[in-house]
């Protein structure tokens, strides 16, 4: 993806006993991606989403149009 590392977390509000998502919003600014992967496996696969589409994910959680899980 990039030479520069990424900085991986996860919501503070991700204490569901191991089913979150990890992000890398460190490379949003300069490589216009933020890098998303499975908390469970860090060694796995990694999606890559420009910020447009990652910050209209976002919305969409936020308002709801994801239904509960």
């Amino acid at each position: 993806m990039t030479s520069e590392s990424p900085r991986w977390f996860t919501s503070s509000y991700s204490n569901n006993g191991g089913n979150c998502v990890e992000v890398a919003a460190n490379l949003a600014v300069a490589h216009n991606v933020v890098p998303v992967r499975d908390s469970k496996v860090s060694g796995g696969p990694v999606l890559g989403l420009s910020v447009d589409s990652f910050t209209s994910f976002v919305a969409g959680v936020k308002a709801g149009g994801f239904g509960a899980v």
